[in-house]
């Protein structure tokens, strides 16, 4: 026996191997919202604190946070959500009935 795997082995690590760069693909992408959120707020926290400091009114700091926050989330939905998904189109036989109303 040479103790290499057959034809199903090699299909079967090959199908390991794409839900292993799936979920890396995943994380990765999860990763990256998480630093768009993270680097929002603290630009313009940054930013209100600046301007805050040079004012003398403290509130902005906050504010320029929960700014951030609502740009980086407009942000993430832009690149993530719902433009993304008409990228790529559906083609199966179920998306072509529900594009038509067929059931």
């Amino acid at each position: 026996m040479s103790g290499k795997g057959n034809g199903a082995d090699t299909g079967l690590t090959a199908a390991r191997q794409a839900s292993a760069e799936g979920r890396a693909q995943g994380m990765d992408i999860g990763w990256t919202v998480f630093s768009y959120l993270l680097s929002g707020m603290a630009a313009y926290g940054a930013i209100g604190w600046l301007v805050g400091r040079a004012v003398h009114v403290s509130l902005l700091f906050p504010l320029g946070m929960l700014v951030g926050l609502a740009i980086s989330i407009g942000f993430i939905i832009y690149r993530y959500g719902v433009h993304g998904a008409t990228a790529q189109p559906r083609t199966s036989a179920s998306a072509r009935k529900e594009m038509t109303g067929d059931r």
